[in-house]
């Protein structure tokens, strides 16, 4: 690889650990390209993604950044899961990791925190975030519909009582 393209590289690099939230680090030897294949799809189905790079090149990158931690996980053949949504690739990588014993989760960082595998699949517990933000939505609504229903109470009950009183006469 000429210079040119490793000072690429590592620019690329940089900008993922820059714009990720949260950053998964995976020993993934063995995987077949359709296994690889199909974890990249369902990280991109996910609002994930998967990047596999030269470790001392991913150390480089990492000099400076929140993301420093990950330097004591990059081994071997390694895989890297990003996303600005913190749990969607802890989430996609711990559910494709219990299927297929070859990728192997070594860690992760969040906000600068480094987590180890127990964190990685804690994080993945963790409910996404387009799941949070439709229980904040229903937290919200529920008040508007409480008083919806308590204003129309009464206007119900009335018509309640002039039904009853309709079918007492006609009878």
């Amino acid at each position: 690889m000429e210079r040119a393209q490793k000072d690429k590289v590592v620019e690329d690099l940089g900008q993922i650990f820059a714009d990720s939230g949260t950053v998964v680090v995976c020993h993934y030897a063995g995987l077949t390209v359709a296994e690889m294949t199909d974890l990249r799809i369902k990280m991109r189905e996910a609002g994930a993604s998967v990047r596999v790079a030269k470790n001392r090149l991913a150390k480089i990158a990492l000099e400076g950044t929140e993301f420093q931690g990950l330097d004591q996980f990059l081994t071997g053949q390694t895989v890297l899961a990003y996303s600005e949504d913190p749990v969607a690739p802890a989430k996609v990588i711990d559910e494709y990791a219990k299927k297929n014993d070859k990728l192997v989760i070594l860690g992760g960082v969040m906000g600068g925190s480094v987590m180890d595998v127990a964190g990685v699949k804690s994080l993945a517990a963790m409910p996404s975030r387009e799941e949070l933000l439709a229980s904040i939505a229903a937290l919200l609504g529920a008040p508007a519909s409480n008083l919806a229903s308590a204003i129309g109470a009464p206007a119900s009950n009335i018509a309640g009582i002039l039904s009853t009183l309709e079918e007492r006469d006609a009878a």
